[in-house]
């Protein structure tokens, strides 16, 4: 099967290099995790693929065709602008699809009246739920409680064949808990 993303012994940084060199692959319907510590190289690598830090040595390759969702580390919430979960959704493109029961609940709210957690995992679900191939995830769990963070497990349980998903985590029992493959970056 061809990946829909790869990774061949990238060495990224920024004036110079900070990590690797480091080789994996996302196919479709994998989960796969770069697992570690503040400092490691997570975001440098995301960084690798979004053009946002450059690449000294190896490849990242592209499956000729994809489309990508991002959910960022920190998500931009736009204060004081009467959005709904319903319209976030929408302006995703993830509203073509059901959400999960969970999120009922925040979906007439406003955006900026919801916790940071409930508002992280609607900016999960707004990744998830488009139609892209590639759902990368940087940091999901932040500003989560633990039965958020549950949910959110649930959530990428329920796999899709044609998908792949990359996270960027240092949290190891949630990387061990979702991801199929998990790379580990060192401290």
């Amino acid at each position: 099967m061809t990946p829909l993303l790869a990774y061949r012994n990238v060495v990224a940084g920024y004036a110079q290099p900070v990590v690797g060199p480091v080789s994996f692959e996302v196919k479709p319907g994998e989960i796969v995790a770069l697992r570690g510590p503040n400092g490691s190289g997570k975001s440098t690598l995301l960084g690798a693929l979004t053009g946002a830090s450059r690449v000294f040595s190896g490849q990242v390759e592209r499956r000729a065709v994809l489309t990508v969702s991002l959910q960022r580390q920190i998500p931009a919430r736009p204060e004081g602008i009467p959005l709904t979960g319903h319209e976030l959704l929408r302006l995703t493109g993830a509203h073509h699809k059901e959400p999960p029961s969970l999120l009922a609940p925040l979906l007439a709210l406003r955006v900026d009246k919801l916790s940071g957690g409930q508002f992280q995992l609607l900016e999960v679900w707004a990744c998830l739920g488009g139609d892209a191939d590639l759902h990368i995830l940087d940091e999901p769990t932040n500003n989560m409680a633990p039965s958020t963070i549950e949910s959110l497990v649930s959530i990428l349980h329920d796999k899709r064949k044609d998908r792949g998903v990359l996270i960027i985590s240092h949290e190891r029992a949630f990387v061990t808990e979702v991801a199929d493959r998990v790379v580990e970056l060192p401290g």
